[in-house]
């Protein structure tokens, strides 16, 4: 799957010392995204039949999936969490039940597109007594019911107070094959997305002038997103010292030139998602430290890439990250200066997912999986570093879906 820039122009950046960025002015951005897909009917089904396939293997008699990522993921329907139960439960055996507040039924309905059974309760009633209700009609009469990890305390509380003879379990054994597996038509979306950030990054970076402050700069590539057919999803930028905080500051800087630039940035497209940063330096040469961090980092993500194999464990990709960074001088471990968190997440749906490239995780990578290498070099008083790009494992190995930094002076390929 090819990852190439989306966006052409002639525009540059404000300063002959900024990298020099192909990109279309602001004013003149479209939407890419008109040959999107969106996931099927047919496809949520097949996830629902694998789920019901696992809940077999793993004796588990039903999956109770509260408002959520995984709720979307398999029957389509997007739902915002609130104090008034709203759940949906994937039977072993049977078809998919739906459980809401009675005035939204109708609302729900709408959303609906696997099966239409839903159980609606009333302000003066128990969502909970419904559930166990299911559970009893479709024979559940002992045995694990699986709870997904988002579900919310006060809903399985509930329910096991109205169910007590059944055995609560973690759902992550039947969510998390599912999830972690992205199809081609995933694969395809999430292709989109960093397409997206990439083209808005570049229209970020064509923006940058002195004595901006970062919410300005953020609010460009959010715009940018937006006019380019993505959902904005962040867009973290950080400005000289500020740049060794990894999840920023509280003390803003206004951008100065000779400043690192750092830009953390993703949308979604059909609900999936981009993650890409990068670092540059503004309206100057670099020094010759920002340049030596900037290559270290490099050969760190670089390292990380290499070590991305079929089989392999995702702690290795951390291990060898990290271990350019530690024979650099830096660390080791987690210690500052150096690299404070792990190389890399798991990434679809949510931004970060199952399957982080951190020490001690020894699942093996496998065809479908998608996620981050982003070894961060943190210099606490002086500047941080970091290139962030996602990866998605194929048979033959690992390919990006955005290409990594050319240079100090090129951001993109």
């Amino acid at each position: 799957m090819a990852a190439a820039g989306v966006v052409a122009g002639i525009s540059s950046c404000n300063s002959a010392n900024q990298p020099k960025e192909k990109t279309t002015p602001p004013d003149k951005l479209s939407s890419i995204t008109v040959d999107v897909i969106p996931i099927s009917v047919k496809q949520r089904e097949a996830r629902i039949e694998k789920a019901q396939r696992l809940l077999t293997q793993q004796k588990m008699e039903a999956l109770v999936l509260d408002c959520g990522t995984s709720l979307e993921y398999f029957t389509g329907i997007s739902w915002g969490p609130s104090e008034r139960t709203m759940v949906a439960v994937i039977p072993a055996k049977g078809s998919v039940k739906y459980i809401c507040p009675g005035f939204e039924e109708a609302r729900l309905r709408e959303q609906i597109r696997i099966e239409k059974e839903v159980y609606a309760w009333q302000e003066d009633e128990s969502p909970y007594k419904l559930i166990a209700g299911i559970f009893k009609d479709a024979g559940i009469l002992s045995g694990n019911i699986a709870i997904e990890e988002q579900l919310r305390f006060f809903i399985v509380d509930g329910i096991k107070k109205e169910a007590p003879h059944l055995n609560y379990v973690s759902g992550t054994p039947v969510t998390m094959p599912c999830r972690i597996i992205k199809s081609a038509a995933e694969l395809a979306l999430m292709q989109k997305a960093n397409d997206i950030t990439v083209a808005a990054i570049k229209v970020g970076i064509s923006q940058l002038k002195e004595g901006m402050l970062p919410a300005e700069l953020s609010s460009i590539v959010n715009a940018a997103h937006e006019q380019l057919g993505g959902d904005p999803d962040f867009a973290l930028c950080l400005f000289g010292e500020a740049s060794a905080f990894p999840h920023g500051t509280t003390q803003p800087r206004k951008l100065q030139k000779g400043d690192i630039v750092l830009m953390d940035c993703g949308c979604k497209v059909q609900g999936y998602c981009s993650d890409i940063t990068r670092t540059i330096v503004f309206g100057a040469e670099p020094t010759k430290r920002q340049q030596q961090i900037w290559d270290l980092e490099h050969q760190a993500q670089s390292a990380g890439f290499a070590a991305a194999k079929i089989g392999t464990a995702c702690e290795a990709v951390d291990a060898a990250a990290r271990k350019v960074i530690i024979n650099a001088g830096f660390g080791p471990g987690y210690q500052l200066p150096g690299l404070p968190h792990r190389t890399g997440h798991g990434i679809g749906m949510d931004g970060h997912e199952w399957g982080n490239m951190v020490k001690g995780n020894q699942q093996l990578l496998e065809p479908g999986m998608c996620f981050s290498i982003e070894p961060t070099i943190s210099i606490v008083g002086e500047f941080g570093v970091r290139f962030e790009d996602c990866v998605y494992m194929t048979a033959s190995g690992p390919k990006w879906f955005s290409q990594p930094a050319k240079s100090i002076h090129e951001a993109f390929e």
